[in-house]
């Protein structure tokens, strides 16, 4: 009599992959679907006892339901030259009408009303599933430093490094230098500008003194007062030095004119 097919249908069908690291516990689903009208009884073995925990392991699934079955796979020290030998079988039998015991159900299950279905188990882990992706030779790609690129070695590296060196020299003044002689120049042309500065105000004392004789001659003639020739002659010689003065405050603005073009 040939075997019953799997009534369950199982995600995944074929394996249970695991992802390391395993150095803690690692737990993959397993989903059990009865697309039946009928209840069936299901119980989850493995060749591997000692390193699996199974919840549940075993159950009832009414019509139309799904169970999920979480496998922990407990830490151990993986090896990937060593491939995984470990296998789960899910055993279903349709449960009896009124079915309470789950031991007995099975005691008398017989062997041509058995359905199994059998899982390998697969373990991974991260980095190799980026080498798998890697294409060879991808680790010397062009976005990774010089060294990694084919035909280059050490002492190519050492030439390169020292015919970049002369490189430097001639290399143009540094900003730093050129504004520090930019400062020393705005440095002298503010000094000169106080200086002149103290000029215009000198003048303007020595004009203003001016206006004052002027007044005051004025005053004394309206007066009917004789003026000596010898106060014509010192108004004569204060309106002779005022001249030249007048140039150096008109040389004075012009400065303070160009001198604040300058700075701005």
């Amino acid at each position: 009599m040939a075997k019953l097919e799997q009534v369950l249908i199982l995600e995944p069908p074929i394996e249970l992959k695991f992802k390391g690291p395993f150095t803690d516990v690692v737990t993959t689903n397993l989903k059990l679907k009865n697309p039946s009208d009928k209840r069936v009884c299901f119980k989850v073995k493995t060749t591997a006892p000692r390193r699996y925990c199974v919840r549940p392991n075993s159950g009832i699934i009414d019509p139309g339901s799904m169970v999920t079955v979480s496998v922990m796979l407990q830490p151990f020290d993986y090896d990937p030259n060593e491939k995984s030998k470990h296998k789960f079988m899910v055993q279903t039998v349709y449960a009896p009408a009124g079915a309470a015991d789950m031991d007995a159900v099975w005691k008398d299950a017989k062997a041509e009303d058995l359905m199994d279905s059998k899982l390998r188990c697969v373990f991974e882990l991260p980095f190799e599933n980026e080498k798998s992706v890697r294409s060879p030779g991808s680790a010397c790609g062009s976005n990774l430093p010089t060294m990694c690129q084919p035909g280059n070695d050490l002492e190519t590296s050492k030439s390169a490094a020292v015919t970049n060196a002369p490189k430097s020299e001639g290399l143009p003044m540094p900003k730093s230098v050129s504004t520090s002689l930019d400062d020393i120049e705005v440095r002298k042309l503010m000094e000169e500008c106080k200086r002149l500065q103290a000029e215009l105000a000198k003048i303007t004392d020595e004009n203003r003194q001016l206006k004052d004789d002027g007044l005051r001659l004025r005053k004394a003639a309206q007066s009917g007062n004789p003026v000596s020739s010898t106060s014509n002659a010192a108004v004569r010689d204060h309106g002779s030095t005022a001249l030249p003065s007048l140039l150096v405050v008109i040389a004075a603005i012009f400065i303070g004119f160009f001198l604040g073009k300058f700075i701005l």
